[in-house]
């Protein structure tokens, strides 16, 4: 529900889309927002379900793919009991969370219990976005400006209220090269006149130490941005497949490989490398061949 009509996942079409697309292998995650789960019960039951599932996959298929547990916020007991269950039953790779869980966003004080969890698991963290709490009836499709605007909000909190100083072990991954955080992150020390903010300093830090996928908007207009902002060692290539039909896929890889802004070294590193250090469990199946 509530997605786009092609995006209905299936083993085999997603293994074709990767071999015909060169991708070796893929980190899937289920990306639920909290409008689909109205009851603490259903959020539970719907990401029991999923990352159950995900992983059957991976166990399946243990150098093709790579799990990210989706984490339910409806209670921060309902969240930490499936973080547990990810790492120490499912063996997950990481978690994904969404950016906003009806007026919550990440870094909202009720997540320290989330958060402490998390960081006791060194955990990789993708932040994903979905359609902004209470906007609705707008001409502008959510997914064109709204996404990214919703990543925005999540990192933003992350950075004013703490978190990463206080949660060190956490690597955060900002969906679709970051929204708009890694471009107006200046705007937070303009905002400490206005009572919120931080200065110039504490940005240029934490900008740096999120990770950003290339999902979305990575494109001659952007690379140079990111490429300053966060790094070449900390971009890492995305497909947003299958939220995109494969038609898209392949038109982002042949993007990315064209990218003026990118040399060899770069484009493997986003490609292939970056990943694998994040990583180091897919790192490990990957040279032995097995799970």
């Amino acid at each position: 529900m509530g997605g786009p009509p092609f995006a209905h996942w299936s083993l085999p079409a997603a293994l074709d889309t990767m071999d015909r697309a060169g991708i070796a292998t893929a980190v899937l995650s289920a990306a639920i927002p909290s409008e689909f789960t109205p009851t603490p019960a259903l959020a539970a039951q719907l990401a029991r379900l999923a990352n159950d599932t995900i992983a059957g996959v991976v166990r399946g298929h243990p150098t093709r793919f790579g799990l990210l547990a989706y984490v339910p916020r409806a209670t921060p007991q309902i969240a930490v009991a499936e973080i547990r269950h990810a790492y120490d039953d499912l063996h997950a790779d990481g978690v994904l969370l969404m950016a906003h869980d009806g007026l919550t966003y990440l870094g909202d004080p009720t997540l320290e219990p989330v958060m402490a969890e998390l960081n006791a698991r060194g955990a990789v963290a993708l932040v994903h976005p979905f359609a902004l709490p209470g906007v609705t009836g707008i001409a502008v499709p959510a997914f064109v400006a709204d996404f990214l605007a919703d990543t925005t909000r999540a990192a933003v909190q992350l950075v004013v209220n703490g978190v990463l100083n206080r949660y060190p072990r956490i690597r955060w991954i900002l969906a679709h090269g970051g929204g708009y955080f890694p471009y107006q992150a200046a705007r937070l020390a303009l905002g400490r006149s206005l009572g919120y903010g931080t200065d110039l300093a504490t940005v240029d830090r934490t900008l740096r130490r999120f990770f950003v996928d290339t999902a979305g908007p990575m494109s001659p207009y952007s690379t140079p941005s990111l490429l300053a902002a966060i790094g070449a060692g900390r971009i890492l290539y995305g497909s947003d497949y299958n939220a995109v039909p494969a038609d898209t896929v392949f038109a982002g890889r042949n993007a990315f490989l064209a990218d003026p802004a990118l040399n060899p070294a770069t484009r493997r590193a986003i490609a292939r490398d970056n990943a694998l250090a994040l990583f180091p469990t897919i790192a490990a199946r990957l040279a032995t061949g097995r799970h």
